[in-house]
């Protein structure tokens, strides 16, 4: 009979994770449908507070949808063209950029030979090719306009998504168990509403003094560099130096390794005066992840969704914690995603059991 039990309960584990498995293969076969849908949900959740703010103003619903749509719409164009009008600008530039780095490369092994450091013939004749940096310049770039690649389609999206958002409550209160429900939605929304809002507030302040940082330097196309340390701020860990690499990379590359070592100590002192000092207060108790799932959650959501997994992985793991903890059999995985300790007598069940005689 425990052979049986033993049986059962494994069959459950892998039926459970082939289960995953198939919907984890169906969203990324479904992720050009599912990015522009997500980009507009967490869009939607950002903007409801400011539809409400205007509903309490006394401007109608529908206007203030027209607000909200066209300030959204501007800001995408904003992108759009700033990353455009950049990247034909970069590759008019380019042969410059590479007399320039001929001529430092010159420099460089003339000072190594006045100090008595040989370099090979071979050293001398290699030339670093620019274009290498401009394939990486394009990626960039490229993942950055993905997420507005689709631009009506989430424009389109996000109006709907707030003027059904109108309504929902209602509809929801007409359900069985509306509390439950309401309540859990409530706790959800409030706690992504709240990290996105910090987040997109502390990204803003980024990108600017980013972006005054590489003006005050020098460095060509420093709106370019505020708008990528703004986008990939919402990335955890790892976002920061995604944004910094290419810019230090142009500020050696146009004004020499000075203004590439200034440019890195901003990029420097930002991160860690905002991510480091500011962010923390203003975000409060957390994200109520453990550092380990949020970049665990990057990698995974990178993986599956692309860059607009890579931005949205907190918030998409912060509401599957949520939905776990709604349910006896998962909330033990809510609990293993979570930084803070379970407390005694919390009711936590093992895999496939229920905290119930």
């Amino acid at each position: 009979m425990a052979d049986d039990n033993s049986f059962g309960k494994a069959g459950r584990i892998l039926i459970v994770f082939a289960s995953f498995v198939i919907i984890v293969a169906g969203i990324r076969d479904a992720t050009p449908i599912l990015v522009p849908m997500l980009t507009s949900a967490f869009i939607a959740v950002i903007c409801s507070p400011t539809i409400h703010w205007l509903n309490a103003k006394g401007i109608r619903t529908g206007i203030a949808l027209v607000l909200v749509i066209s300030f959204v719409s501007s800001a995408i164009l904003f992108v759009i063209g700033v990353a455009g009008t950049s990247l034909n600008d970069f590759v008019e530039k380019l042969p410059q950029y590479q007399l320039q780095l001929i001529a430092q490369r010159q420099e460089a092994i003339g000072w190594l030979k006045e100090r008595g450091i040989d370099v090979s013939d071979q050293l001398q004749q290699t030339s670093f090719d620019p274009s290498r940096v401009l394939v990486y310049f394009r990626l960039l770039l490229s993942g950055l306009s993905s997420l507005f690649s689709n631009a009506f389609l989430v424009l389109l999206t996000l109006f709907f998504i707030l003027l059904e958002a109108a309504g929902l409550p209602a509809k929801m209160q007409r359900l069985p168990g509306a509390e439950v429900r309401l309540a859990k939605i409530h706790l959800a929304l409030k706690s992504i509403r709240h990290y996105m809002a910090i987040k997109t507030w502390i990204s803003i302040w980024t990108g600017v003094l980013i972006a005054i940082l590489m003006k005050i330097i020098g460095v060509d196309y420093p709106l370019l560099w505020g708008l990528l340390a703004f986008c990939f701020n919402f990335v955890p860990n790892i976002g920061s130096i995604i944004a910094a690499v290419p810019a230090i990379a142009l500020a050696f590359l146009q004004l020499g390794p000075l203004a590439a070592l200034y440019a890195a100590l901003g990029f420097l002192a930002v991160n860690i005066v905002v991510g480091n000092l500011i962010e923390p207060r203003m975000m409060g108790r957390g994200l109520g992840l453990s550092t380990l799932v949020v970049f665990l959650s990057l990698i995974f959501w990178g993986w599956v969704l692309g860059p607009i997994g890579m931005i949205l992985s907190v918030p998409l793991t912060m509401t599957a914690k949520i939905a776990m903890e709604t349910s006896d059999e998962t909330k033990w995985l809510a609990i293993l995603l979570s930084s803070d300790l379970p407390e005694e007598g919390d009711g936590v069940s093992p895999v496939g059991t229920s905290t119930t005689a």
